[in-house]
């Protein structure tokens, strides 16, 4: 069974300073947040805010092509989740043939926003969301910040005569 869902908010984890979007059902009963990307982030931010850029980005290109085609997104289905990811397909119609193409779900509802398609979520895929462990996903989040820290520091500290002389055809530490 599918749940129609719309996006709700686009919300930044505290933890792990990633975007989430939080999709919720119609009667506000069942939510699901997805972590996704920055720049996806800021595709479906523009959209929400109706923000018009001088040139097409990558989903307003998308769009393009479709209505260029002919073709339509019928829907969007956020239909799996397997380990921590999770995954989606477009339903397009391209004449009298409705063709599903794989997408992750964060370009796919930055799609269906730009077209006005429906966003549904397999319901399966709330009910595996329910029991992924959250604070593994924020734990790992805090563990890049702090390893980029580390190596941040480490690359300021760095000096052109720590790296020893290569010679052309030597591997880094072997001897003659």
């Amino acid at each position: 069974m599918f749940l129609e869902m719309k996006v709700k908010q686009l919300a930044l984890d505290p933890l792990s300073n990633m975007p989430i979007i939080i999709l919720r059902d119609e009667e506000e009963k069942r939510s699901l947040p997805i972590w996704v990307g920055l720049f996806e982030a800021n595709a479906i931010a523009l959209e929400l805010e109706k923000i018009t850029t001088a040139r097409p980005m990558t989903h307003d290109l998308i769009k393009n092509i479709l209505e260029s085609l002919d073709a339509r997104v019928v829907k969007v289905v956020v239909n799996d989740l397997r380990e921590n990811t999770f995954y989606a397909v477009l339903h397009l119609q391209l004449g009298s043939a409705e063709i599903t193409v794989d997408s992750r779900p964060s370009d796919a509802i930055a799609l269906a926003l730009r077209v006005g398609a429906s966003i549904f979520v397999d319901e399966e895929v709330v009910l595996k969301a329910k029991n992924v462990e959250v604070t593994k996903e924020r734990d790992l989040g805090k563990g890049l910040a702090e390893d980029q820290t580390t190596i941040k520091n480490w690359l300021d500290s760095i000096k052109p005569g720590d790296f020893g002389k290569i010679e052309r055809g030597k591997e880094p530490g072997q001897d003659e």
